[in-house]
Protein backbone atom coordinates (compact mmCIF):
# COMPACT_ATOMS: atom_id res chain seq x y z
CA UNK A 1 0.00 0.00 0.00
CA UNK A 2 1.31 3.43 -0.93
CA UNK A 3 2.04 6.02 1.73
CA UNK A 4 -0.59 8.46 0.50
CA UNK A 5 -3.23 5.76 0.70
CA UNK A 6 -2.13 4.90 4.22
CA UNK A 7 -2.68 8.54 5.16
CA UNK A 8 -6.15 8.35 3.60
CA UNK A 9 -5.23 10.95 0.99
CA UNK A 10 -5.98 10.19 -2.65
CA UNK A 11 -2.92 10.44 -4.92
CA UNK A 12 -4.37 13.37 -6.88
CA UNK A 13 -5.12 15.48 -3.81
CA UNK A 14 -2.92 18.52 -3.23
CA UNK A 15 -2.29 19.53 0.37
CA UNK A 16 -2.26 23.30 0.72
CA UNK A 17 0.75 22.99 3.03
CA UNK A 18 2.87 21.95 0.05
CA UNK A 19 2.13 25.09 -1.96
CA UNK A 20 4.86 27.77 -2.03
CA UNK A 21 3.84 30.94 -0.25
CA UNK A 22 3.99 34.40 -1.77
CA UNK A 23 6.85 35.34 0.55
CA UNK A 24 8.95 32.50 -0.93
CA UNK A 25 8.43 33.31 -4.62
CA UNK A 26 11.55 34.96 -6.09
CA UNK A 27 11.28 38.60 -7.15
CA UNK A 28 11.96 38.69 -10.89
CA UNK A 29 11.24 42.27 -11.95
CA UNK A 30 13.07 45.54 -11.55
CA UNK A 31 11.90 48.82 -10.11
CA UNK A 32 11.46 52.17 -11.79
CA UNK A 33 12.32 55.53 -10.28
CA UNK A 34 9.16 57.61 -10.57
CA UNK A 35 10.37 60.53 -8.49
CA UNK A 36 10.66 62.83 -11.52
CA UNK A 37 8.27 60.99 -13.80
CA UNK A 38 6.48 62.63 -16.71
CA UNK A 39 3.79 60.00 -16.41
CA UNK A 40 2.19 61.67 -13.37
CA UNK A 41 1.34 58.41 -11.58
CA UNK A 42 -0.57 58.44 -8.34
CA UNK A 43 1.86 58.83 -5.46
CA UNK A 44 1.04 57.73 -1.93
CA UNK A 45 3.47 59.45 0.44
CA UNK A 46 3.09 56.72 3.04
CA UNK A 47 2.71 53.09 2.04
CA UNK A 48 -0.96 52.07 2.43
CA UNK A 49 0.07 48.40 2.32
CA UNK A 50 3.43 48.08 4.09
CA UNK A 51 5.57 44.99 3.81
CA UNK A 52 4.49 42.38 6.39
CA UNK A 53 6.13 38.97 6.11
CA UNK A 54 3.59 37.38 8.48
CA UNK A 55 0.83 38.25 6.01
CA UNK A 56 2.79 37.31 2.88
CA UNK A 57 3.37 33.80 4.19
CA UNK A 58 -0.41 33.30 4.34
CA UNK A 59 -0.86 33.82 0.57
CA UNK A 60 -0.38 31.20 -2.16
CA UNK A 61 -1.08 31.01 -5.90
CA UNK A 62 -2.52 27.94 -7.63
CA UNK A 63 -3.34 27.52 -11.32
CA UNK A 64 -4.52 23.93 -11.14
CA UNK A 65 -7.87 22.27 -10.47
CA UNK A 66 -9.55 23.85 -7.44
CA UNK A 67 -11.42 20.63 -6.67
CA UNK A 68 -8.26 18.70 -5.72
CA UNK A 69 -7.03 21.16 -3.09
CA UNK A 70 -7.16 19.89 0.47
CA UNK A 71 -8.44 22.95 2.32
CA UNK A 72 -11.08 23.81 4.89
CA UNK A 73 -13.25 25.67 2.38
CA UNK A 74 -13.53 25.91 -1.38
CA UNK A 75 -15.22 29.03 -2.76
CA UNK A 76 -17.62 28.51 -5.66
CA UNK A 77 -18.39 31.62 -7.77
CA UNK A 78 -21.82 30.87 -9.21
CA UNK A 79 -25.03 32.55 -10.37
CA UNK A 80 -28.27 33.35 -8.55
CA UNK A 81 -29.83 29.95 -9.30
CA UNK A 82 -26.58 28.17 -8.39
CA UNK A 83 -26.34 26.27 -11.66
CA UNK A 84 -23.55 28.21 -13.34
CA UNK A 85 -21.61 26.36 -16.04
CA UNK A 86 -18.26 28.08 -15.57
CA UNK A 87 -15.17 25.80 -15.55
CA UNK A 88 -14.57 26.38 -11.82
CA UNK A 89 -18.18 25.63 -10.92
CA UNK A 90 -18.25 22.53 -13.10
CA UNK A 91 -15.07 21.15 -11.52
CA UNK A 92 -16.48 21.62 -8.03
CA UNK A 93 -19.83 19.97 -8.83
CA UNK A 94 -18.24 17.08 -10.72
CA UNK A 95 -15.81 16.27 -7.92
CA UNK A 96 -18.34 16.82 -5.12
CA UNK A 97 -20.81 14.42 -6.72
CA UNK A 98 -24.63 14.45 -7.04
CA UNK A 99 -25.12 14.94 -3.29
CA UNK A 100 -24.12 18.59 -3.69
CA UNK A 101 -26.91 19.28 -6.17
CA UNK A 102 -29.40 17.51 -3.92
CA UNK A 103 -28.37 19.61 -0.91
CA UNK A 104 -28.69 22.82 -2.93
CA UNK A 105 -32.12 21.86 -4.26
CA UNK A 106 -33.44 20.87 -0.83
CA UNK A 107 -31.85 23.43 1.47
CA UNK A 108 -30.39 26.40 -0.43
CA UNK A 109 -32.25 26.93 -3.73
CA UNK A 110 -30.74 30.31 -4.56
CA UNK A 111 -28.09 32.85 -3.63
CA UNK A 112 -28.49 36.57 -4.19
CA UNK A 113 -25.73 38.74 -5.66
CA UNK A 114 -23.13 39.60 -3.04
CA UNK A 115 -24.37 37.02 -0.55
CA UNK A 116 -22.79 33.72 0.50
CA UNK A 117 -24.31 30.29 1.09
CA UNK A 118 -22.56 27.36 2.73
CA UNK A 119 -22.93 23.67 1.89
CA UNK A 120 -21.09 20.51 2.77
CA UNK A 121 -18.15 19.65 0.51
CA UNK A 122 -19.28 16.02 0.01
CA UNK A 123 -16.63 14.25 -2.11
CA UNK A 124 -14.23 17.20 -2.19
CA UNK A 125 -11.14 17.18 0.00
CA UNK A 126 -12.57 20.14 1.87
CA UNK A 127 -14.98 20.61 4.75
CA UNK A 128 -17.25 23.19 3.19
CA UNK A 129 -18.13 24.92 -0.06
CA UNK A 130 -18.86 28.65 0.22
CA UNK A 131 -21.00 29.77 -2.70
CA UNK A 132 -21.20 33.42 -3.76
CA UNK A 133 -22.57 35.39 -6.72
CA UNK A 134 -20.51 38.16 -8.30
CA UNK A 135 -22.09 41.27 -9.83
CA UNK A 136 -22.97 42.03 -13.43
CA UNK A 137 -20.79 44.96 -14.49
CA UNK A 138 -22.29 47.98 -16.21
CA UNK A 139 -20.31 51.19 -16.57
CA UNK A 140 -23.43 53.20 -15.64
CA UNK A 141 -23.57 51.42 -12.28
CA UNK A 142 -19.87 50.94 -11.78
CA UNK A 143 -20.00 52.00 -8.13
CA UNK A 144 -22.65 49.42 -7.28
CA UNK A 145 -20.72 46.64 -9.04
CA UNK A 146 -17.49 47.50 -7.21
CA UNK A 147 -19.17 47.56 -3.82
CA UNK A 148 -20.99 44.30 -4.52
CA UNK A 149 -17.79 42.53 -5.57
CA UNK A 150 -16.11 43.75 -2.40
CA UNK A 151 -19.02 42.33 -0.41
CA UNK A 152 -18.56 38.96 -2.11
CA UNK A 153 -14.93 38.68 -1.04
CA UNK A 154 -15.51 40.16 2.41
CA UNK A 155 -18.53 37.94 3.12
CA UNK A 156 -16.62 34.83 2.06
CA UNK A 157 -13.78 35.70 4.44
CA UNK A 158 -16.12 36.61 7.29
CA UNK A 159 -18.09 33.38 6.88
CA UNK A 160 -14.85 31.40 6.97
CA UNK A 161 -13.91 33.14 10.19
CA UNK A 162 -17.32 32.45 11.71
CA UNK A 163 -16.95 28.75 10.89
CA UNK A 164 -13.42 28.62 12.30
CA UNK A 165 -11.87 27.74 8.92
CA UNK A 166 -8.15 28.35 8.47
CA UNK A 167 -7.41 27.43 4.84
CA UNK A 168 -9.46 28.78 1.92
CA UNK A 169 -9.28 28.14 -1.84
CA UNK A 170 -10.39 31.45 -3.34
CA UNK A 171 -10.92 31.68 -7.13
CA UNK A 172 -11.66 34.87 -9.06
CA UNK A 173 -15.25 35.80 -8.21
CA UNK A 174 -15.69 38.49 -10.86
CA UNK A 175 -16.34 37.13 -14.34
CA UNK A 176 -15.74 38.45 -17.85
CA UNK A 177 -18.97 36.68 -18.76
CA UNK A 178 -20.64 39.24 -16.50
CA UNK A 179 -18.61 42.00 -18.18
CA UNK A 180 -16.41 42.66 -15.15
CA UNK A 181 -12.93 44.00 -16.14
CA UNK A 182 -10.44 41.41 -14.82
CA UNK A 183 -7.80 43.92 -13.69
CA UNK A 184 -10.34 46.08 -11.83
CA UNK A 185 -11.72 42.99 -10.11
CA UNK A 186 -8.21 41.90 -9.09
CA UNK A 187 -7.57 45.23 -7.35
CA UNK A 188 -10.71 44.78 -5.23
CA UNK A 189 -9.94 41.14 -4.44
CA UNK A 190 -6.36 41.78 -3.37
CA UNK A 191 -6.98 44.81 -1.20
CA UNK A 192 -10.02 43.17 0.46
CA UNK A 193 -7.98 40.09 1.33
CA UNK A 194 -5.10 42.27 2.50
CA UNK A 195 -7.30 44.32 4.84
CA UNK A 196 -8.94 41.17 6.20
CA UNK A 197 -5.57 39.58 6.99
CA UNK A 198 -4.43 42.77 8.69
CA UNK A 199 -7.38 42.44 11.07
CA UNK A 200 -7.71 38.67 11.48
CA UNK A 201 -4.43 37.09 10.38
CA UNK A 202 -4.32 34.97 13.53
CA UNK A 203 -7.47 33.13 12.40
CA UNK A 204 -6.20 32.25 8.89
CA UNK A 205 -3.35 29.92 7.92
CA UNK A 206 -3.51 30.26 4.14
CA UNK A 207 -5.63 31.85 1.43
CA UNK A 208 -4.96 30.25 -1.96
CA UNK A 209 -5.73 32.44 -4.97
CA UNK A 210 -6.92 29.84 -7.50
CA UNK A 211 -6.34 31.36 -10.93
CA UNK A 212 -7.03 30.46 -14.52
CA UNK A 213 -4.02 31.06 -16.83
CA UNK A 214 -5.68 34.19 -18.25
CA UNK A 215 -5.73 35.78 -14.77
CA UNK A 216 -2.31 34.65 -13.59
CA UNK A 217 -0.43 37.50 -15.27
CA UNK A 218 -2.77 40.09 -13.76
CA UNK A 219 -2.26 38.81 -10.23
CA UNK A 220 1.49 38.46 -10.66
CA UNK A 221 1.66 42.14 -11.62
CA UNK A 222 -0.70 43.40 -8.90
CA UNK A 223 0.22 41.19 -5.94
CA UNK A 224 3.44 43.15 -5.15
CA UNK A 225 1.35 46.32 -4.83
CA UNK A 226 -0.83 44.93 -2.03
CA UNK A 227 1.57 42.34 -0.61
CA UNK A 228 5.07 43.82 -1.05
CA UNK A 229 7.83 41.46 -0.03
CA UNK A 230 10.64 44.00 0.24
CA UNK A 231 11.05 47.69 0.99
CA UNK A 232 11.77 48.22 -2.71
CA UNK A 233 8.45 46.66 -3.69
CA UNK A 234 6.72 48.70 -1.00
CA UNK A 235 8.19 51.99 -2.31
CA UNK A 236 7.45 51.05 -5.90
CA UNK A 237 3.84 50.31 -4.97
CA UNK A 238 3.39 53.87 -3.70
CA UNK A 239 3.71 55.04 -7.30
CA UNK A 240 1.74 52.28 -8.99
CA UNK A 241 -1.24 51.84 -6.69
CA UNK A 242 -4.45 53.52 -7.87
CA UNK A 243 -5.75 56.58 -6.05
CA UNK A 244 -8.71 54.54 -4.73
CA UNK A 245 -7.13 52.08 -2.32
CA UNK A 246 -10.39 51.42 -0.51
CA UNK A 247 -11.53 51.95 3.05
CA UNK A 248 -10.58 50.13 6.22
CA UNK A 249 -12.03 46.87 4.86
CA UNK A 250 -10.90 47.43 1.26
CA UNK A 251 -14.30 48.74 0.18
CA UNK A 252 -14.32 51.25 -2.72
CA UNK A 253 -14.15 54.90 -1.72
CA UNK A 254 -15.28 56.79 -4.80
CA UNK A 255 -16.16 60.51 -4.93
CA UNK A 256 -19.80 59.93 -5.80
CA UNK A 257 -20.19 57.55 -2.85
CA UNK A 258 -18.92 59.83 -0.09
CA UNK A 259 -21.39 60.17 2.76
CA UNK A 260 -22.69 63.71 3.24
CA UNK A 261 -24.18 64.83 6.55
CA UNK A 262 -27.24 67.04 6.00
CA UNK A 263 -29.41 68.94 8.44
CA UNK A 264 -32.75 67.99 6.91
CA UNK A 265 -34.03 64.84 8.70
CA UNK A 266 -36.49 64.24 5.84
CA UNK A 267 -33.57 64.04 3.35
CA UNK A 268 -35.28 66.41 0.94
CA UNK A 269 -33.48 67.36 -2.22
CA UNK A 270 -34.01 71.10 -1.88
CA UNK A 271 -31.27 73.56 -1.22
CA UNK A 272 -27.94 74.30 -2.79
CA UNK A 273 -25.53 71.38 -2.37
CA UNK A 274 -23.28 72.28 -5.28
CA UNK A 275 -19.59 71.48 -4.99
CA UNK A 276 -17.14 73.56 -7.04
CA UNK A 277 -14.54 71.37 -8.73
CA UNK A 278 -12.81 73.70 -11.16
CA UNK A 279 -10.35 74.97 -8.57
CA UNK A 280 -9.22 71.41 -7.90
CA UNK A 281 -8.47 70.46 -11.51
CA UNK A 282 -4.82 70.61 -12.52
CA UNK A 283 -5.19 71.76 -16.09
CA UNK A 284 -4.52 74.84 -18.17
CA UNK A 285 -7.87 74.46 -19.95
CA UNK A 286 -10.17 77.39 -19.21
CA UNK A 287 -13.27 75.76 -17.73
CA UNK A 288 -15.17 79.05 -17.31
CA UNK A 289 -18.77 78.57 -16.17
CA UNK A 290 -19.54 75.32 -18.01
CA UNK A 291 -22.05 73.03 -16.33
CA UNK A 292 -19.57 70.18 -16.10
CA UNK A 293 -17.40 72.14 -13.64
CA UNK A 294 -19.99 71.47 -10.96
CA UNK A 295 -21.45 68.39 -9.36
CA UNK A 296 -24.61 68.38 -7.31
CA UNK A 297 -25.76 65.93 -4.69
CA UNK A 298 -25.26 62.20 -4.56
CA UNK A 299 -25.30 60.48 -7.95
CA UNK A 300 -26.67 57.19 -6.66
CA UNK A 301 -29.57 58.96 -4.94
CA UNK A 302 -30.29 60.95 -8.11
CA UNK A 303 -30.39 57.75 -10.15
CA UNK A 304 -32.59 56.07 -7.55
CA UNK A 305 -35.09 58.95 -7.55
CA UNK A 306 -35.05 59.36 -11.30
CA UNK A 307 -33.40 62.77 -11.22
CA UNK A 308 -31.11 63.93 -13.98
CA UNK A 309 -27.67 64.74 -12.55
CA UNK A 310 -26.14 68.05 -13.48
CA UNK A 311 -22.93 66.29 -14.49
CA UNK A 312 -23.01 65.81 -18.26
CA UNK A 313 -21.23 62.56 -19.28
CA UNK A 314 -20.44 64.03 -22.70
CA UNK A 315 -18.93 67.09 -21.07
CA UNK A 316 -16.81 64.85 -18.84
CA UNK A 317 -15.46 63.08 -21.91
CA UNK A 318 -14.72 66.39 -23.60
CA UNK A 319 -12.91 67.61 -20.50
CA UNK A 320 -10.74 64.48 -20.37
CA UNK A 321 -9.93 64.80 -24.06
CA UNK A 322 -8.89 68.42 -23.61
CA UNK A 323 -6.73 67.53 -20.65
CA UNK A 324 -5.08 64.68 -22.58
CA UNK A 325 -4.46 66.90 -25.59
CA UNK A 326 -2.91 69.64 -23.47
CA UNK A 327 -0.74 67.08 -21.68
CA UNK A 328 0.51 65.61 -24.95
CA UNK A 329 1.26 69.02 -26.41
CA UNK A 330 3.25 69.86 -23.30
CA UNK A 331 5.31 66.68 -23.76
CA UNK A 332 5.73 67.41 -27.48
CA UNK A 333 7.15 70.84 -26.69
CA UNK A 334 9.63 69.24 -24.32
CA UNK A 335 10.53 66.58 -26.90
CA UNK A 336 11.45 69.33 -29.37
CA UNK A 337 13.57 71.34 -26.95
CA UNK A 338 15.29 68.87 -24.60
CA UNK A 339 18.55 67.03 -25.29
CA UNK A 340 17.54 63.43 -25.98
CA UNK A 341 20.89 62.08 -27.21
CA UNK A 342 20.92 59.78 -24.18
CA UNK A 343 18.19 57.78 -25.91
CA UNK A 344 18.65 58.55 -29.59
CA UNK A 345 22.31 57.54 -29.41
CA UNK A 346 21.42 54.01 -28.35
CA UNK A 347 19.89 53.22 -31.75
CA UNK A 348 17.13 50.98 -30.44
CA UNK A 349 14.32 52.95 -32.14
CA UNK A 350 14.45 54.29 -35.70
CA UNK A 351 12.64 54.45 -39.02
CA UNK A 352 13.72 51.85 -41.57
CA UNK A 353 12.25 52.28 -45.04
CA UNK A 354 8.65 51.50 -45.99
CA UNK A 355 6.55 48.36 -46.38
CA UNK A 356 5.08 47.11 -49.64
CA UNK A 357 2.23 49.60 -49.34
CA UNK A 358 4.52 52.55 -48.83
CA UNK A 359 3.89 52.90 -45.09
CA UNK A 360 6.84 53.95 -42.88
CA UNK A 361 8.35 51.11 -40.85
CA UNK A 362 9.48 51.87 -37.29
CA UNK A 363 12.02 49.40 -35.93
CA UNK A 364 12.40 48.76 -32.20
CA UNK A 365 15.36 46.56 -31.17
CA UNK A 366 14.46 45.17 -27.75
CA UNK A 367 17.96 43.95 -26.82
CA UNK A 368 19.36 47.45 -27.24
CA UNK A 369 16.79 49.08 -24.97
CA UNK A 370 18.38 49.42 -21.48
CA UNK A 371 15.11 49.86 -19.60
CA UNK A 372 16.77 49.65 -16.17
CA UNK A 373 19.55 52.13 -16.91
CA UNK A 374 18.08 55.02 -18.91
CA UNK A 375 15.48 57.64 -18.11
CA UNK A 376 12.14 56.21 -19.23
CA UNK A 377 10.78 59.75 -19.28
CA UNK A 378 13.32 60.72 -21.93
CA UNK A 379 12.53 57.49 -23.76
CA UNK A 380 8.93 58.63 -24.01
CA UNK A 381 9.98 62.08 -25.21
CA UNK A 382 12.16 60.53 -27.90
CA UNK A 383 9.30 58.25 -28.96
CA UNK A 384 7.07 61.31 -29.35
CA UNK A 385 9.78 63.23 -31.20
CA UNK A 386 10.25 60.37 -33.69
CA UNK A 387 6.63 59.40 -34.24
CA UNK A 388 4.74 62.71 -34.13
CA UNK A 389 5.48 63.65 -37.77
CA UNK A 390 4.91 60.03 -38.89
CA UNK A 391 1.56 59.26 -37.24
CA UNK A 392 -0.25 61.82 -39.40
CA UNK A 393 -0.57 58.88 -41.81
CA UNK A 394 -0.50 55.07 -41.67
CA UNK A 395 2.60 53.35 -40.28
CA UNK A 396 3.78 49.96 -38.97
CA UNK A 397 6.09 48.88 -36.15
CA UNK A 398 8.49 45.93 -36.16
CA UNK A 399 9.63 44.97 -32.67
CA UNK A 400 12.50 42.48 -32.42
CA UNK A 401 12.36 40.53 -29.16
CA UNK A 402 15.51 38.63 -30.15
CA UNK A 403 17.78 37.68 -27.22
CA UNK A 404 16.26 40.21 -24.83
CA UNK A 405 16.61 39.85 -21.04
CA UNK A 406 14.75 41.19 -18.03
CA UNK A 407 16.94 44.31 -18.15
CA UNK A 408 15.23 45.25 -21.41
CA UNK A 409 11.66 45.18 -20.07
CA UNK A 410 9.99 48.36 -18.79
CA UNK A 411 7.26 47.98 -16.20
CA UNK A 412 3.64 47.36 -17.17
CA UNK A 413 2.78 50.60 -15.40
CA UNK A 414 5.07 52.56 -17.72
CA UNK A 415 3.73 50.82 -20.83
CA UNK A 416 0.16 51.52 -19.76
CA UNK A 417 0.89 55.19 -19.12
CA UNK A 418 2.66 55.56 -22.47
CA UNK A 419 -0.32 54.00 -24.22
CA UNK A 420 -2.71 56.32 -22.39
CA UNK A 421 -0.75 59.53 -22.98
CA UNK A 422 -0.38 59.00 -26.74
CA UNK A 423 -3.29 60.56 -28.70
CA UNK A 424 -5.85 58.63 -30.71
CA UNK A 425 -3.98 59.20 -33.98
CA UNK A 426 -1.18 56.89 -32.78
CA UNK A 427 -3.63 53.99 -32.42
CA UNK A 428 -5.70 54.84 -35.49
CA UNK A 429 -2.84 55.06 -37.98
CA UNK A 430 -0.88 52.11 -36.57
CA UNK A 431 -1.79 49.37 -39.06
CA UNK A 432 0.39 46.52 -37.83
CA UNK A 433 2.63 45.76 -34.86
CA UNK A 434 4.94 42.85 -35.69
CA UNK A 435 6.70 41.02 -32.83
CA UNK A 436 9.60 39.00 -34.19
CA UNK A 437 11.02 36.05 -32.21
CA UNK A 438 8.47 36.20 -29.36
CA UNK A 439 8.74 33.84 -26.42
CA UNK A 440 5.77 32.05 -24.88
CA UNK A 441 5.82 34.52 -21.99
CA UNK A 442 5.88 37.43 -24.45
CA UNK A 443 2.85 36.06 -26.27
CA UNK A 444 0.94 35.63 -23.03
CA UNK A 445 1.79 39.12 -21.73
CA UNK A 446 1.03 40.68 -25.11
CA UNK A 447 -2.36 39.00 -25.15
CA UNK A 448 -3.07 40.21 -21.64
CA UNK A 449 -1.93 43.78 -22.33
CA UNK A 450 -3.90 44.12 -25.58
CA UNK A 451 -6.98 42.49 -24.06
CA UNK A 452 -7.25 44.51 -20.87
CA UNK A 453 -5.16 47.65 -21.41
CA UNK A 454 -4.93 48.29 -25.15
CA UNK A 455 -7.89 46.61 -26.89
CA UNK A 456 -7.82 49.19 -29.70
CA UNK A 457 -4.68 47.59 -31.15
CA UNK A 458 -5.37 43.94 -30.30
CA UNK A 459 -6.16 42.90 -33.88
CA UNK A 460 -3.08 44.73 -35.19
CA UNK A 461 -0.51 42.67 -33.27
CA UNK A 462 1.16 39.75 -35.07
CA UNK A 463 3.69 37.31 -33.58
CA UNK A 464 6.24 36.22 -36.19
CA UNK A 465 8.64 33.32 -35.54
CA UNK A 466 11.28 34.63 -37.94
CA UNK A 467 12.60 37.58 -39.94
CA UNK A 468 11.61 35.88 -43.18
CA UNK A 469 7.94 36.51 -42.44
CA UNK A 470 8.55 40.24 -42.48
CA UNK A 471 9.70 39.92 -46.09
CA UNK A 472 6.15 39.05 -47.02
CA UNK A 473 5.10 42.58 -46.08
CA UNK A 474 8.25 44.57 -46.83
CA UNK A 475 11.14 44.26 -49.23
CA UNK A 476 14.44 43.10 -47.65
CA UNK A 477 16.21 46.20 -48.95
CA UNK A 478 13.76 48.33 -46.93
CA UNK A 479 14.51 46.59 -43.63
CA UNK A 480 17.67 47.59 -41.81
CA UNK A 481 18.30 45.54 -38.68
CA UNK A 482 21.36 44.57 -36.57
CA UNK A 483 23.39 41.61 -37.81
CA UNK A 484 22.92 39.63 -34.60
CA UNK A 485 19.21 39.34 -35.36
CA UNK A 486 19.67 37.72 -38.78
CA UNK A 487 22.44 35.51 -37.42
CA UNK A 488 20.22 34.28 -34.62
CA UNK A 489 17.34 33.83 -37.04
CA UNK A 490 19.43 31.60 -39.31
CA UNK A 491 20.40 29.38 -36.37
CA UNK A 492 16.76 28.65 -35.55
CA UNK A 493 15.03 28.95 -38.93
CA UNK A 494 17.76 28.31 -41.50
CA UNK A 495 18.15 29.98 -44.90
CA UNK A 496 14.47 30.11 -45.80
CA UNK A 497 14.01 33.81 -46.53
CA UNK A 498 11.39 34.87 -49.02
CA UNK A 499 12.51 36.73 -52.11
CA UNK A 500 11.45 40.37 -52.67
CA UNK A 501 9.29 39.52 -55.67
CA UNK A 502 6.99 37.21 -53.71
CA UNK A 503 3.47 38.41 -53.17
CA UNK A 504 2.57 39.81 -49.73
CA UNK A 505 0.32 37.81 -47.44
CA UNK A 506 -2.76 38.66 -45.41
CA UNK A 507 -0.53 40.41 -42.88
CA UNK A 508 -0.52 43.51 -45.04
Amino acid sequence: MRLMEALDIAPEIVDVKTLPRWSDIPIQHHYTDYSNSLMEPTHHTNSPFPCQSLINCKIALWTGDISILQVDAVVNPTNETMDDNSPTCQRIFTKAGPALSIEIDNEVNECRTGEVKVTQAHNLSARYIIHTVGPIYNVKYQTAAQNTLHCCYRNVLQKSRELGLRTIALPVINSVRRNYPPDAGAHIALRTVRRFLEQFSDTISCIVFVLEPCNLGIYQVLLPLYFPRTIEEQENACWQLPSDIGGSDGEPMLPDRQIRIIDNPQHTLHGDETIELSSQLDTSVNLSEHAFTQMQGDLDRQRLLGERPLTDPLADIMLKQMQQKERYERLLRRAKTEDLTEVSGIGCLYQSGVDRRGRPVIVFVGKWFPATKISLDKALLYLIQLLDPIVKGDYVIAYFHTLTTSNNYPSFHWLREVYNVLPYKYKKHLKHFYIVHPTFWTKMMTWWFTTFMAPAIKQKVHNLPGVEYLYEVMSPDQLEIPAYITEYDMTINGMRYYQPDQSPSSLT
